[in-house]
């Protein structure tokens, strides 16, 4: 299958409410090379994907397997930054804080905006975080 296949394949099945789709390259039957495409999605949409993934790639069957999940606790809030307020994502877990990160959507607007590196940006607020929520660690 055409390389190209995969990055409109990507973008279509994210649009139609994926939670995630990636690729990994392996080794099949006859020691062929190939990419294996995983799409993580809520049980609901099984079927919508594995008609996408029939139709959309040169497969004849799609395996699928239930996974579970387990995730931090998550709240959302702005910190204030001199590009303005950013959207921050907080990670508790049993009721204390323990990951903090800038939303890179936010962070790509600014870095274009300001004709900057994405890095600097991420270092910038990072920065911030960690005087924010970690100075006492």
């Amino acid at each position: 299958m055409s390389s190209e296949i995969y990055s409109h394949l990507y973008e279509q099945i994210l649009a139609q409410g994926a939670l995630d789709m990636y690729t990994e390259s392996i080794y099949m039957k006859k020691n062929r090379p190939a990419y294996k495409i995983t799409v993580l999605c809520n049980e609901d949409d099984l079927e919508k994907f594995t008609k996408m993934l029939l139709i959309e790639t040169s497969t004849f069957g799609v395996r699928y397997n239930k996974l579970q999940r387990k995730m931090l606790d998550r709240k959302f809030e702005k910190i204030s930054t001199k590009y303005g307020d950013i959207q921050i994502k907080l990670g508790y877990l049993n009721g204390k804080l323990i990951k903090v990160t800038p939303e890179y959507e936010h962070c790509k607007i600014i870095a274009n905006r300001e004709n900057i590196p994405l890095i600097k940006v991420f270092q910038e607020i990072n920065y911030l975080i960690a005087e924010k929520f970690f100075k006492n660690y």
